[in-house]
C-alpha cells in the first residue's frame, strides 16, 4: 500500500479557519503592507528632493523673493566702503548687462532699459545737492532708463507733493534725496504701500531698501578733532544747529559732541545758533556779527562750527570783515565759495570736509538697477570723504573736478 496515499487519506480536510493557517496568511498580508508602505515613502522622498533641488537652482541664479538675506560687510575698491548691514533682493528675470561698472565697487551694473526711475530731491540750491541730483539723472540715462525728476525747491510740502505725484506715475523705483526723517515718514510709507522700491540718499527710513551717504561718522568726529586741537582744547565754540532732523547733520553734530568729551575745557555757547533756509548766508553773517559784538575781545570766541558750508560762508565773511583772525571756521560739503575761502590764507575758514556728491547720486542708481535685476544689495552704502585744509585745497579741487563733483 502506498504510504503517501494512506497519509493523504488520513490527513484532515483543509480548513481556512484553522488557527495555524490563519496566522500564516496574516504574516503574508503584513509583509505586503510593509512593502507597499516603504515604496510610498520612497516615492515621497524622491518628490521632496526634486522640489528642493529645483528651489535651490532657482535661488542660486540671483533672483529672490524680496525677503532679507544674509548680513555682512564688503570692502569696495577705490577706498570706498560699501557696508551691508542687511541685504535685500528683488525677484524677476535677470536684466542685461549695461556694459558699465559700479562707481563704488567696479562690478557690472545691469541695464535699466525699459525701466522708469523717479527722483525726488529736497532742493538744488547748493552745489552739493545739485551735483548729487545731476549724478542720478545722468546715471539713469547712461543705463538706458527713463527719468522722472522732481526738485522740491527747499519746500517740504512741495517735496511731499512731488513724491505723491511720482507714486501715481508708477515708476519701477523711486530715489529720495535728503529731508527731515520725521517730516517725510508718511510720504515714504505711501511709496512702500504702493509696492514701489524706495532708495534714499542721506535719508534713513524704515521704508528705504538702501540708504546712500558719505561716512558722516568720520566727518563728524574728524572735523571735531581738528577743531578742538586747533584751538588748543579750550575756549568758547559757537554752533549752528538748525537742521538736527536731517540725518547727515544729526550724525555730524552728535559725533562732534561725543569727541568734545575728551576736551573738558571747551565751552559751547548757548543758545545754539539756528541756521535757516532760504537766505542762509545772509542770516548767518548777521548772527555772527551780533555774536562778535557780544564777544569783542580776542580769545573770547575761538571757533564756529556747522554741519554744512552755506552758513559758514556767511560766518567767515563776518569774521574776516571784522579782522578777527583769532576765530576759526569749520564746515562740510566743499562748496565752491567755501573752498575759495579755505584757499585764502587770510580767511578764517580753516578747514572743510569734501564729499563726492555726483558719485553718491550715481551709486544710488547703481543700487536700484541691481535690485531691479534681482541682485542682492546692501542696506547702507558709504562713500569716503576728504579733509580739506589750506595746504591741500587745490589738490582736492582737482580730485573733485575729475570725479564730476
Amino acid at each position: 500500500m502506498n504510504t503517501d496515499s494512506t497519509e493523504a487519506c488520513n490527513r484532515p480536510p483543509k480548513d481556512d479557519h484553522h488557527p495555524a493557517h490563519h496566522s500564516r496568511k496574516e504574516g503574508r498580508e503584513h509583509d505586503m503592507y510593509k512593502a507597499a508602505r516603504a515604496k510610498a515613502l520612497l516615492m515621497s522622498l524622491i518628490i521632496l528632493m526634486t522640489a528642493l533641488l529645483s528651489a535651490c537652482t532657482t535661488n542660486g541664479g540671483g533672483a529672490g523673493n524680496g525677503s532679507p538675506a544674509a548680513t555682512g560687510t564688503a570692502e569696495a575698491g577705490g577706498g570706498v566702503t560699501a557696508t551691508a548691514a542687511n541685504t535685500d533682493q528683488a525677484g524677476g528675470a535677470p536684466a542685461s548687462d549695461s556694459g558699465l561698472k559700479g562707481v563704488v565697487d567696479g562690478l557690472p551694473v545691469p541695464s535699466l532699459a525699459g525701466k522708469t526711475i523717479g527722483i525726488s530731491v529736497i532742493g538744488t540750491q547748493d552745489n552739493n545737492d545739485r551735483q548729487a541730483y545731476q549724478g542720478q539723472i545722468d546715471r539713469i540715462k547712461e543705463l538706458g532708463g527713463t527719468v522722472i525728476a522732481a526738485d522740491g525747491e527747499r519746500n517740504d510740502q512741495k517735496a511731499i507733493a512731488d513724491i505723491e505725484n511720482l507714486i501715481t506715475q508708477k515708476p519701477d523705483a523711486i530715489i529720495k534725496h535728503l529731508g527731515d526723517t520725521k517730516v517725510f515718514a508718511n510720504a515714504l510709507e505711501k511709496v512702500k504701500a504702493a509696492n514701489i522700491p524706495l532708495f534714499t540718499i542721506d535719508h534713513p527710513s524704515e521704508f528705504s531698501i538702501t540708504n546712500h551717504m558719505s561716512d558722516n561718522y568720520y566727518i563728524g568726529s574728524s572735523l571735531a578733532r581738528h577743531m578742538f586741537e586747533d584751538i588748543d582744547g579750550e575756549g568758547k565754540v559757537a554752533v549752528f544747529n538748525g537742521f538736527y532732523g536731517v540725518q547727515a547733520c544729526r550724525i555730524r553734530y552728535d559725533q562732534m559732541k561725543y569727541v568734545a568729551k575728551d576736551y573738558p575745557k571747551v565751552e559751547f555757547i548757548e543758545p545754539e545758533l539756528q541756521d535757516v533756509i532760504p537766505g542762509t548766508i545772509e542770516d548767518a553773517r548777521k548772527k555772527i556779527q551780533d555774536l562778535l559784538v557780544k564777544y569783542p575781545k580776542k580769545g573770547d570766541l575761538k571757533a564756529v562750527w556747522a554741519c554744512w558750508d552755506i552758513p559758514q560762508i556767511g560766518a567767515a565773511q563776518a569774521i574776516d570783515a571784522a579782522g578777527r583772525s583769532d576765530i576759526k571756521v569749520y564746515g562740510v560739503d566743499a562748496e565752491p565759495a567755501a573752498l575759495d575761502l579755505v584757499a585764502d590764507p587770510k580767511s578764517s575758514f580753516t578747514l572743510d570736509v569734501a564729499q563726492e556728491p555726483y558719485k553718491l547720486g550715481q551709486a544710488a542708481v547703481d543700487t536700484a538697477a541691481r535690485y531691479l535685476a534681482g541682485e542682492k544689495i546692501p542696506k547702507t552704502v558709504y562713500l569716503e570723504p576728504f579733509i580739506v585744509t589750506k595746504d591741500n585745497v587745490e589738490e582736492i579741487r582737482k580730485k573733485l573736478t575729475a570725479g564730476g563733483s
